[in-house]
Order: structure tokens, then C-alpha cells, then sequence
């Protein structure tokens, strides 16, 4: 996506108009930025379209089997679609991964044994692969406790990559070095494809045989390659995150050289079953479906996101990425600076759901965070990222992580009702 980083022309309003006024000409600003998303859309899509039409997808692949779902011709085809669109050697998209942290530690279980080590150079990860890895919890069989070593490599102080410590940081125990493209609940930027392919070169330099495997969440469709197609081993997602097109219920996906992700495969099945197994529960058309309308539904998103992220600069917030900044993930991070004002972002954006608008969101605990957390949710897949949502931990310094949207102009008056409930920056 074309456009370079940097503040739009001041656009702010006196502080007592109204925030619809103030959202209107966030809106009118942002117009070469929503075009070049446009295009962005019409490229990807191009890219599925070519996929369907290889692998000659037809409504008989619509149709499921039941038991333990072998011989399934549709989860057979939409494997080879979704690697094709992903630039991958193969992939397993399945239902039966129940979160895309669910897919990731599959992967991260299927690729390292005890004595190896996994190395996290985009620092620590996302709260809930905590518990996976072994860095909290204890008890649950995390990668540690069956014997695998973990270490992190810090961010710079700017939250980048520290590329001088990487050039020297692969041992001779590193078997897989793990990059989260998203931000997640950290105050940094979301990596570009272009930085992903370089940490892959440097690694690979250092030790051919080290597997780089990507926590792709949030990340797919937002630019026009995915990692695997620059090097990438393995790559995992959810379903109810992009590539999912906001309509599919429930799943995840991983995708890379082929024995990575049968042995991924291996792990959500069993030895010996791997990606033959499973049955989709006739979900078969909602998943191709779903993969179709990805591409648009992501538009939508990064859209809400550049006009966020306008109207909180304008009000006086930090925001993360800058207004016109090209966009690395679907998350748009906002400081507010207090707990209360994340609980009234969130509760505005419930308020302006489609679902549950009248249930005032909390913060509590969640199973896989540390911190209390509120989630603003009023979505048709409960859970559902990609459709229009609002969290974040109660932790300092407070930020919103604003997300998704099937089109932005529900985002848009979401964003005015948020923009009414925090006010301006104190």
C-alpha cells in the first residue's frame, strides 16, 4: 500500500464541536489513503480468484464427511487453495483448532523437542503463548516443561528489532526462532513483510537449518505476500481473525513447507493421522466463502484503522501506527492514558455493536492473560476479531486496541461514539 508515514494536515476542531463533525473530515482527509486500500483489495483478491480457479473449486466441494473425516475432497481442496493463496508449500485449515493460539502452539510443539531451543526475536510474545512457552504458569505441559529452552532477543528502545544483536544471536540449539507480526498488547510497531523476509535471511545466514515460524495473526491480506512466500518455514492464524471474512465460526490454519505442517498437522491429531483427520462439520462453504471475502473485509479494517487513529491524533492521543502510516496488521493502538477511559472506549464501541449493544463490558480475568482485560465484542461470532471490536489490559499506560470492521462505515460511527465518551487528551 502506497502512502508514507506522517501527520495529515491539521484538521482538529475546536474542542467543543461535536465528534460526527470531527470524524467527517477525518473521513474526507483520509481519502487517498482509503483509495490506495482499494487497490490493495482488487490485488489480493486477484490472488484468491487464481487460487480458486487452479484448483477448479466447484460446489461439490461444498459437501463434508463425517466421522474421522477422511477422504474429504473439500478440506483436501481448500488446503491447496489456501496454500496457494499464501504462497506456501501446503497447509491445514481446520475447525477444529480452537484459537490461533491453539494453531501457533501446535506448530511450536510440532517443530521443537527437549534440548532445543526457541528463540523470540521480536521480544516477549503475546500474553496467551505465555503459558504455551513456559514463561508463566506452571503444571499445563508448556514447551518447557518437556524440555525446551526458551530466550528472547529485546526490542530497541523504539520497539524495533535489534538487527546488530540478531546478526549474532542463532546458537547452535536455536531449532526455531519465532516472529509475531502484530504488535499484540506491546507499544511497538507490527512488522512489515519486508522486515519479516530480512530477520529470515539473517537467521538463515547464520544456520540454514534453524525453522523460522511466524505468529501471522492479524497480519494476512494487509500487504500483497504473506511469510511463507518470503521464506518462512511455518506460519499459523485463526479463522475468526482475516482470513476467516468475518463469517467463518470457529477455526485456525497453519501453512508452510509441507513437513512442517504435517507436523503441525500431527499435533492437533495424532502421530500416524496428521492432516487426513477431521471432519468440518459442513462448514466447508463458510470456509472457501469466508477465504473469498478476506481480502475485502481486510480493506475494511485498515480503513477503520487509518480513521482511528485520525480522530484520537486530532483529540490529542498517541496513536500506534500514526494516522496515514501504511498499515502492518488490523490493529490500531490508541493511549488513553487512564483504566477509565479504556472502559468507556470499550463500552462505546459495545453500545454501537450489532450484538449484545446493551451489555456494558467489564474488565476480568481471561484464561491465558495475566492481566484483567476488557473486551468490547458485539459480534456475530463471539470472539470475533475481524468483525468490529475494542480490548485491552488494564495495565499501564492504557491503551485500546481497536480492530477489524466488515465495513467502515459501521468504524466510523463507532470511532465518533468513542471520540464522545474519552473526550480530548487531558
Amino acid at each position: 500500500m502506497s502512502g508514507a508515514a506522517g501527520p495529515l494536515p491539521s484538521v482538529a476542531l475546536p474542542l467543543g464541536d461535536g465528534a460526527e463533525e470531527r470524524v467527517a473530515i477525518a473521513i474526507a482527509a483520509l481519502q487517498p489513503q482509503f483509495a490506495a486500500i482499494d487497490r490493495q483489495v482488487q490485488g489480493n483478491l486477484r490472488r484468491v480468484l487464481e487460487a480458486f480457479r487452479a484448483e477448479r473449486v466447484g460446489a461439490h466441494h461444498f459437501a463434508g464427511v463425517s466421522g474421522y473425516g477422511h477422504d474429504d475432497a473439500g478440506r483436501d481442496a481448500l488446503d491447496r487453495v489456501f496454500a496457494r493463496v499464501m504462497g506456501a508449500e501446503a497447509a491445514a485449515v481446520r475447525v477444529q483448532f480452537v484459537s490461533g493460539t491453539h494453531a501457533i502452539a501446535c506448530g511450536l510443539f510440532g517443530l521443537l523437542r527437549p534440548g532445543d531451543e526457541l528463540l523470540s526475536v521480536v521480544g516477549a510474545p503475546y500474553d496467551t503463548l505465555e503459558e504455551v512457552i513456559g514463561t508463566r504458569g506452571s503444571g499445563s505441559g508448556s514447551l518447557r516443561e518437556f524440555g525446551v529452552s526458551y530466550r528472547e532477543l529485546p526490542l530497541l528502545a523504539d520497539g524495533t528489532i535489534d538487527w546488530d544483536g540478531l546478526a549474532t544471536a542463532i546458537r547452535p540449539e536455536t531449532k526455531v526462532v519465532t516472529i509475531q507480526r502484530s504488535c499484540g498488547y506491546d507499544w511497538r510497531p507490527s512488522l512489515a513483510i519486508a522486515e519479516i523476509e530480512r530477520i529470515i535471511a539473517i537467521v538463515k545466514g547464520q544456520n540454514p537449518n534453524t525453522l523460522c515460524f511466524v505468529d501471522n495473526c492479524y497480519g494476512e491480506f494487509v500487504e500483497d505476500r504473506e511469510p511463507t512466500a518470503v521464506g518462512a518455514d511455518l506460519m499459523a492464524g485463526s479463522l475468526i481473525k482475516n482470513p476467516g471474512g468475518t463469517i467463518v465460526t470457529a477455526g485456525g490454519y497453519v501453512a508452510g513447507r509441507a513437513d512442517c505442517v504435517e507436523r503441525a498437522a500431527c499435533r492437533l491429531t495424532a502421530p500416524g493421522i496428521g492432516s487426513a483427520g477431521g471432519a468440518a462439520f459442513d462448514q466447508h462453504r463458510l470456509l472457501f466463502q469466508g477465504l473469498f471475502l478476506a481480502p475485502q473485509m481486510v480493506g475494511e479494517a485498515m480503513k477503520c484503522n487509518h480513521l482511528a487513529a485520525q480522530v484520537f491524533a486530532d483529540l490529542g492521543y498517541g496513536v500506534n501506527p500514526a494516522p496515514i502510516a501504511p498499515r502492518r496488521d488490523i490493529i490500531q493502538a490508541i493511549k488513553l492514558g487512564s483504566a477509565r477511559k479504556v472502559l468507556d472506549f470499550c463500552k462505546a464501541v459495545q453500545q454501537w455493536s450489532p450484538i449484545d449493544s446493551y451489555v456494558e463490558p467489564i474488565a476480568d480475568a481471561m484464561p491465558g492473560y495475566e492481566s484483567q482485560v476488557v473486551m468490547a465484542g458485539g459480534t456475530f461470532i463471539e470472539g470475533s476479531t475481524s468483525e468490529l471490536s475494542a480490548d485491552g489490559p488494564l495495565r499501564e499506560p492504557y491503551v485500546a486496541y481497536f480492530q477489524g470492521g466488515t465495513h467502515w462505515t459501521h468504524g466510523a460511527i463507532a470511532i465518533a461514539a468513542a471520540a464522545a465518551a474519552v473526550g480530548p487528551a487531558d
